[in-house]
């Protein structure tokens, strides 16, 4: 992930969250600790110990120590171990400058109780990162970035902490660039470069304002598809693969949160997808006869969301 630039002021960006609904499906800490700080619970739960050592790094106890009103997005410890930084020499190993974006990027500068959550899909929401999360409420729970909120309201003197299962990471470009930057995509960027070069510019396209939600083949889905090397690739008909991956962009941004059993989408190409969350998410083109397994999901990007796949996607006749 790129380092971006940004200078920390004292956690001075507003936002606002609509509505009054309650989370319904998450579990509500009813023990007000409002004599803690926001640090200081952290750091007095066994589960925040990761969190713990990551803020002492960045540099950023004493500002969740201090005065204020913030909302904090809480990785648990096996968030951060999902993460790949599942000890405390693996988070000091970190920039410390990147790791402040990534933990200001679980950080609102106001006080967001669960009453203030909408039940709607990706609310926008400002965050001390200066870019948004996608906030989330439905018949399944409540969501940030797809993530699960798993338990909501734990009120400190200076704010209030939801505990989230997964590490929350910030755009570091659109999906292009997202891709250009994922070695497990070359064979993808490849395809894009390829069919940009017939009468649709698919990279320009998708480094649009979007948003757009891509299921993303990795290399060995395309090499499993008969696209043995990037040179096969680059030898295929523009037209053919434009229209192969246009058939995996769903216009708008779909989080995993969004995914619901038996939806059929219809891509950008026009065509139909099929989704089923038995044993995993999925996702079925109409000429595949078995489904792609989404390995990774919500990988957030300037222009909407992509999630990885094990199979190309195709459109059949």
């Amino acid at each position: 992930m790129k380092t971006l630039n940004f200078k920390f002021s004292k956690l001075a960006l507003m936002v606002a969250l609509v509505g009054s609904a309650f989370f319904s499906s998450c579990k509500k800490d009813n023990d007000v600790q409002e004599n803690l700080s926001i640090a200081d619970i952290v750091a007095a739960d066994d589960n925040f110990s990761l969190l713990e050592t990551a803020l002492n790094h960045a540099q950023l106890t004493g500002t969740l120590k201090g005065e204020g009103n913030f909302t904090v997005f809480a990785p648990n410890n096996a968030a951060f171990a999902a993460a790949g930084l599942d000890t405390d020499a693996k988070i000091t190993a970190m920039s410390a400058e990147t790791l402040k974006q990534i933990l200001l990027y679980h950080v609102l500068p106001n006080r967001t109780p669960a009453s203030a959550i909408p039940t709607a899909s990706n609310t926008a929401v400002a965050t001390s990162a200066n870019a948004n999360v996608f906030v989330t409420k439905n018949a399944n729970g409540v969501f940030v970035n797809g993530a699960t909120v798993l338990t909501a309201d734990v009120n400190a003197k200076n704010g209030v902490v939801h505990i989230i299962n997964r590490v929350l990471m910030p755009a570091s470009g659109n999906i292009v660039q997202a891709a250009q930057a994922n070695a497990n995509f070359s064979f993808l960027v490849a395809a894009i470069t390829r069919a940009s070069q017939g009468s649709t510019n698919v990279a320009q396209v998708l480094s649009g304002t979007g948003p757009f939600t891509v299921f993303a083949p990795t290399n060995q889905a395309f090499i499993n598809a008969g696209f043995t090397t990037i040179a096969s690739i680059q030898a295929a008909s523009p037209a053919t693969l434009t229209n192969i991956l246009t058939y995996h962009v769903i216009a708008g941004r779909v989080l995993s949160s969004d995914l619901t059993e038996g939806a059929m989408p219809t891509t950008v190409q026009g065509g139909k997808v099929t989704i089923s969350l038995t044993g995993g998410a999925k996702v079925k083109g109409l000429g595949n006869t078995t489904s792609s397994n989404i390995t990774t999901t919500n990988v957030i990007t300037t222009n909407g969301v992509i999630h990885a796949i094990d199979q190309v996607l195709l459109p059949g006749i």
